[in-house]
């Protein structure tokens, strides 16, 4: 991934900064769509995964939706490229301009996530004379075998719709004359690899999607949201099987003729594709450790102090023996660390090191703490010409 020409150009610009594989891209939204397109299931990107505009349009150009958590992510990914009927909005706090801004924009589908909201898209709808197609977002209550921090799917969490709030629906449909109620949706959590987890979602699904199509609605689109995992250990497998993964709900849920079924992927197409890169500032030597202080922190990248995630970290500029480092970042906070006992080549102040994996809540969790500058981005399809205007 890394040549010789490729990282001196890399050394040459100002760290940290954020580098993507465009060309990984390509081949991971190739290898979806065509996996998704054996079983005619719908995607729509997760905007949150990843923002950055020239993603965005990479990733419309392949004629994938949208999923968005917030009125400006709507606004994002219509002014990129994304069709306004492929795009789906959820989250469970959305405001009242946020709602009548989506009602405007004639977008697929709204998920709502609470009896409460239910009632509040209702009555917007009814005040500017629409008819609003809505998904139910329903908490199955499953466990994703994930971390606590993005596991979204059993009651203690605060998504969904709880089972007696989904029966107030359905015993009482003709207060929600506004509504076109016509799908469900389910989103259980995030970096999950064990997919035997999507096959409990499935008989559960099969079992709710039943249950309401006797009550009388006529549900046309089941959304089985997001939550694919990925290697961050060997980040080398590049692109997830998305044929096991789709395989998975074509033999695990009994889809009726009249529906469609959708997914909301961020981390799994983008993921893989980015990188951060950072430069060494010291070297401390403690009682029994060394830790390496870099020019990136928490600022950059979250995900280690938020999530206590592990990212793959190579050091591209030194050839040394190998020794062991706590790799930290600058921030003024005890949790900003990327990594305990990391084993990296002799490192210096200096030295360029890539964090990998960071192409999902990387760059669009990034923050101004400390009144830091946001780092900049590059890509790998303009990278050589933007270095040799530098030099």
């Amino acid at each position: 991934m890394f040549n010789a020409e490729l990282i001196e150009g890399l050394c040459n610009l100002k760290t940290p900064f954020y580098y993507y594989d465009t060309n990984l891209l390509h081949q991971t939204l190739v290898s979806i769509k065509k996996a998704a397109d054996l079983y005619n299931y719908h995607t729509h990107y997760a905007i949150k995964a990843n923002a950055n505009e020239k993603i965005l349009r990479i990733i419309s150009s392949y004629g994938i939706g949208a999923d968005c958590v917030s009125g400006h992510e709507i606004k994002r990914a219509v002014n990129c490229g994304f069709k306004k009927s492929q795009i789906v909005y959820a989250g469970v706090g959305k405001t009242d301009d946020e709602i009548i801004y989506a009602l405007s924009q004639n977008i697929f589908c709204i998920n709502c996530e609470s009896l409460q909201e239910m009632e509040i898209v209702n009555n917007l709808a009814f005040k500017v004379g629409k008819k609003q197609r809505v998904a139910l977002r329903i908490n199955p209550n499953i466990e994703a075998n994930t971390h606590v921090n993005i596991s979204t799917g059993t009651k203690s969490t605060k998504f969904g719709l709880s089972s007696n709030e989904l029966d107030f629906i359905i015993s009482n449909k003709d207060n929600f004359s506004s509504l076109l109620i016509e799908g469900i949706h389910f989103h259980i959590g995030s970096q999950i690899t064990e997919l035997t987890v999507f096959a409990h979602l499935c008989a559960k699904v099969n079992l709710i999607n039943t249950r309401i199509l006797e009550s009388g609605f006529k549900i046309k689109h089941i959304n089985f949201g997001g939550g694919l995992g990925i290697n961050y250990e060997i980040p080398e497998y590049q692109i997830p099987d998305f044929r096991k993964y789709f395989a998975i709900f074509n033999k695990n849920f009994v889809q009726r003729t009249t529906q469609s079924v959708h997914f909301e992927p961020g981390r799994s197409i983008t993921g893989q594709c980015g990188m951060l890169l950072t430069r060494v500032l010291f070297v401390k030597t403690n009682e029994n450790t060394k830790t390496v202080i870099l020019d990136a922190g928490l600022t950059e990248l979250l995900r280690p102090a938020l999530y206590q995630a592990n990212h793959k970290i190579v050091n591209l500029t030194s050839k040394g023996i190998n020794e062991l480092y706590d790799i930290a970042g600058p921030i003024c906070e005890t949790t900003d660390y990327f990594g305990r006992s990391i084993k990296l080549p002799e490192t210096q102040r200096g030295d360029l090191i890539a964090i990998f994996s960071t192409g999902a809540y990387g760059e669009v969790m990034a923050s101004s703490y400390n009144l830091r500058s946001l780092a900049e981005k590059y890509f790998s399809d303009e990278i050589l010409t933007k270095v040799h205007t530098l030099i």
